[in-house]
Formats: structure tokens, sequence, C-alpha cells
């Protein structure tokens, strides 16, 4: 009955708490000659946006792991604003940026989270340092070590919407 709740998680022991095991809430910060990069892993919820539109940028494997100097800035910015979790935002020219103008929504995405948009209050959440409160992603799955937000583990557990 996905995406719609069935009563399931009260039968298998469901709990919404964040597991001590969850990559920490830390905000890294990436500074290159024209653009700072912020990146919140323990918010991310590896869609792989970032590293299949710019694998110059985002380097998966190196370290750093982040080169702000790997492409142009707008199409570093461009990327960031695909990223669905809100774990990645920009500084240029001294005004940081992490929010976007998007109309309010809640979009289910296939065999993954739910995507949140145009700043859609979310009650009673700790967040995560420096991330967007406009637009995040929620584990859909029950496998995120971060609930309530998405940190990925749909796609070890094999997380289908049938």
């Amino acid at each position: 009955n996905k995406p719609f709740c069935d009563g399931t998680h009260a039968k298998i022991g469901f709990t919404s708490e964040k597991q001590a095991e969850r990559v920490p809430d830390h905000r890294d910060s990436y500074a290159g000659a024209r653009i700072t990069i912020h990146d919140n892993r323990g918010l991310c919820a590896h869609a792989g946006v970032c590293t299949e539109r710019l694998a110059a940028v985002w380097r998966m494997n190196q370290e750093p792991w982040i080169n702000p100097d790997g492409a142009e800035v707008e199409a570093i910015i461009e990327t960031i604003g695909r990223c669905p979790s809100g774990a990645l935002a920009y500084t240029l020219g001294g005004a940081e940026h992490r929010d976007l103008d998007q109309p309010p929504a809640i979009q289910v995405t296939r065999d993954g989270p739910y995507r949140v948009t145009g700043g859609v209050d979310l009650k009673g959440q700790a967040w995560g340092e420096g991330t967007s409160r406009e637009h995040y992603t929620l584990c859909r799955c029950g496998a995120s070590k971060n609930k309530p937000f998405c940190d990925g583990s749909h796609w070890h557990a094999g997380f289908k919407a049938e």
C-alpha cells in the first residue's frame, strides 16, 4: 500500500530514533578560488546528483573529496541546486546560498525517499548543521540511521515501492 501507511511499522518494532552509528552531523567547507562548497555528509541522501553530474568536483574515493575548482562556478551552483537532501550549499561573494525558491511539495521518489521542497515545516526535529529547511528528503524505507531524514539506506536495503 506504499506510500500510504498500513500499520506495518507497529507490527515490526519500527523506531524513529536516530542511531548512534549514523554518519555524524558535521558540515565541512571546501574553499576554492571562486566558490566555497559546504557539505554535511550526515544529511546526504546519496542520490548521486553531484557525483554523476560533476565528477571532477565531487570525486569519489579521493581526498579531499570535493574540489571546488574542478568546474565552472555556474555548473557547480546548478548541481548544488539539484541536491534533494539539502546537504549541499555554497558561498559566493561572501553570501551563503542554501535554500531554493520552490513551491511547497512532497514528491514520492521511485524506490527512494520523500522529497520535500518549498519550506514545508517539519516539526520536532533536530536539523543538521548548516542544512536547508527549504528542501530535504525523508526516509520512506525505514532503514535510515538518521530518521526522519533519508541517509541512502534504501539502496543498500533493496527497498522497492511495489
